[in-house]
This record gives structure tokens, C-alpha cells and sequence, in this order.
């Protein structure tokens, strides 16, 4: 019979010689290298690129409404990027900006223009000056799990460093305009208020991301704008000093796809957006769109809800006719509608 009762150290050492095979003693792991390279990574992202980020100090008409934020710079001339909500005015009110780099220098500059739908701004130092300056990296090589590091002004302590690791990609971040942020970056490297606007730097020493928000409450929760968005933006304000977006004129809300409808037209999406107004005047008007329709393509891109339909709305679209296709009364119809630029609001 199997002998299950517990046994312990020594029980059998005067009955039974031990068949065990000598060991040699384990050797402690030595660790210093894995560490070593760990900081030697941190250690090399902050020498190269923490030169080049700045602390905004952003004052209005009134006194009471300044603010501070991070921003980094992004080409040797004064050229800088930080958020929206940091450097960005209410509409005709003129702002003062001071910028105060690590080497101690407190400089003038202005906002060149801003887009709160993705919440970055474009800011230039007006005092001559040659700045350190960092370099935009490809946000769609990153890789979940990769070494990243944020480097700001937290709570007002200047030059703070902290890492992490890319939690996520591809998250939607709603924007104080009610518009979804698309591509955005979710890390664990700790945020706090005065971050906003600092870069989000890969080992390689290139600025992945522009830190935006943090989820109050929460523990190592974090974003930060994609640097393939704020290229985008950041070329759209240099030519033009706005963000342009096309503009149908309609308003919509997600729907279900009716299953009879959907086995009827061969669709494979389960919803899409159904248009809930139509301005008077506007492409959709004049392409005959009407309440009720159910949009379900837009030039070939399937629309799931109203965020498509804004999303696939970019400048490029602007007085191009593009193809909308919709359901009306149970049928497939198409109609072509040319976009015009959408105001800001």
C-alpha cells in the first residue's frame, strides 16, 4: 500500500542511505547587467531628448485662467508641440506664452494654431534662439509591451522623469470637443497634471507620443496622441494654421442593421449609422440624403456608427465627390456626395 503520510526532514536519515546525486551549491544570479541595460536605456532617451522639452507657462486676459503645461521642440528654430488644452485660447483672446527650457532660459512665444479635436498645438518661441530639438518617430512600429518614457512637469516639478511600457495601441480618446481621437497610445508610465504635453519617448530616443490624459482615480492608466496624428497636424497647422476637415452637413446616430436587411443586401457589418438631420443647403442636402437613410459605406469604407463617418470625413475629402451608400425603404441606394470644409468650432 502507497504510503501517504507526511514525511519530514530527517525521518528516514539513520534508516536509509540517501541515493541522491551530489549537487553543487546554486550560484547566486548576478542581475547587474539586466539592470544596467534597463537604465542605460532610460538614462540615454533623457540625455538626448530631455533638452528639448520645455515647460509652458500660458496666461489669458485673465489672470486667473494661466496655466501650465510640457511641450517638446521639434525643430532647432523654436518650433514646439503640447496640447490644445495647455497652449490653445478661447476664440479671440489673446494669450501669453512663456517657454522655460532645463538649461534655465525663459523665452517668448505664441501659438501658431491648434486642434483641440486631436488636442495638440503648434507653438513657436519668438526670441531668436538655437534650441535642442527631438525627432518624430513612426507610431505604427510600436509594439505592446516596449520600453517607453515620458518626460515633463508634473504638479510643477520641472524635468521629471518616469517609464513604463506601452499598455495598448489603437484606443479612441474622446477630445474636450466631442470628437474621438483616433490611433492613441495607452502606457503605464505615470501622468499627472503639468505632463500634459510632454513627449512619450521610445528607447530609440524618437517622440511616439504626445501625452494628453490620464483617467483620475485610476492607476497606470495613461495616454498620449500618436506621433504619425501629430505629424498630420502638426503639417495641416504649418500650411495652413488650422486643421481642415471635410464636411456632409448631416447629423447621425449607431443603429442596429436590421437582419432581414442585411441578408437581403449580403452585408457583414451588424451596424451603421442612421442620419438624424440633414442641414438645409449642405452636400448632403444637395445629394438628396434624407432623415431615415442608414449609411452604410463611405468610397468603399464600411461606416459602424457616427465616429466613421466623422473619422472618414479628412482634409483630402474637401471638393472631392465622394460615394455614399445607404439604406432607404429596404433598398441598397448610392449617392455622391462633394464634401465642403467643415467650420471650426
Amino acid at each position: 500500500m502507497l504510503d501517504l503520510s507526511p514525511r519530514f526532514v530527517g525521518d528516514d536519515a539513520a534508516t536509509a542511505p540517501s541515493t541522491a546525486p551530489a549537487t553543487a551549491p546554486a550560484l547566486p544570479v548576478d542581475d547587474r547587467p539586466l539592470l544596467d541595460a534597463y537604465s542605460s536605456a532610460v538614462t540615454g532617451v533623457v540625455d538626448e531628448v530631455g533638452p528639448a522639452v520645455v515647460r509652458l507657462t500660458v496666461s489669458g486676459a485673465d489672470a486667473r485662467r494661466a496655466g501650465t503645461g510640457s511641450g517638446v521642440i521639434i525643430s532647432p528654430d523654436g518650433l514646439l508641440l503640447t496640447n490644445s488644452h495647455v497652449a490653445g485660447g478661447r476664440k479671440g483672446e489673446k494669450t501669453s506664452i512663456r517657454v522655460a527650457t532645463q538649461d534655465g532660459r525663459d523665452l517668448s512665444a505664441r501659438l501658431v494654431g491648434d486642434d483641440p479635436d486631436t488636442d495638440l498645438a503648434l507653438v513657436r518661441v519668438d526670441d531668436p534662439a538655437l534650441l535642442p530639438a527631438a525627432r518624430l518617430g513612426d507610431s505604427k512600429a510600436l509594439r505592446r509591451g516596449q520600453l517607453v518614457v515620458a518626460i515633463g512637469n508634473p504638479l510643477g516639478f520641472e524635468s521629471t522623469v518616469t517609464a513604463g511600457v506601452i499598455s495598448a495601441l489603437g484606443r479612441s480618446l474622446r477630445s474636450q470637443t466631442g470628437r474621438l481621437i483616433d490611433d492613441v497610445i495607452q502606457t503605464d508610465a505615470a501622468l499627472n497634471p503639468g505632463n500634459s504635453g510632454g513627449p512619450l519617448v521610445a528607447s530609440t530616443g524618437e517622440v511616439v507620443g504626445i501625452n494628453t490624459a490620464v483617467i483620475m482615480g485610476a492607476q497606470g492608466i495613461c495616454f498620449a496622441v500618436a506621433s504619425n496624428t501629430a505629424s498630420v497636424v502638426l503639417s495641416e497647422l504649418i500650411r495652413h494654421g488650422r486643421v481642415r476637415r471635410a464636411y456632409l452637413g448631416i447629423g447621425a446616430h449607431q443603429v442596429a442593421v436590421p437582419r432581414r436587411a442585411a441578408l437581403a443586401l449580403g452585408l457583414s457589418g451588424d451596424s451603421a449609422a442612421m442620419i438624424a438631420s440633414v442641414e438645409a443647403g449642405s452636400p448632403a442636402d444637395k445629394a438628396g440624403l434624407r432623415e431615415g437613410d442608414i449609411l452604410l459605406y463611405i468610397d468603399g469604407r464600411p461606416v459602424t456608427g457616427a465616429d466613421d463617418v466623422v473619422r472618414l470625413m479628412v482634409g483630402a475629402r474637401i471638393g472631392l465627390p465622394v460615394e455614399v451608400s445607404y439604406i432607404r425603404r429596404g433598398k441598397l441606394e448610392k449617392a455622391s456626395v462633394t464634401p465642403i470644409e467643415r467650420e471650426r468650432r
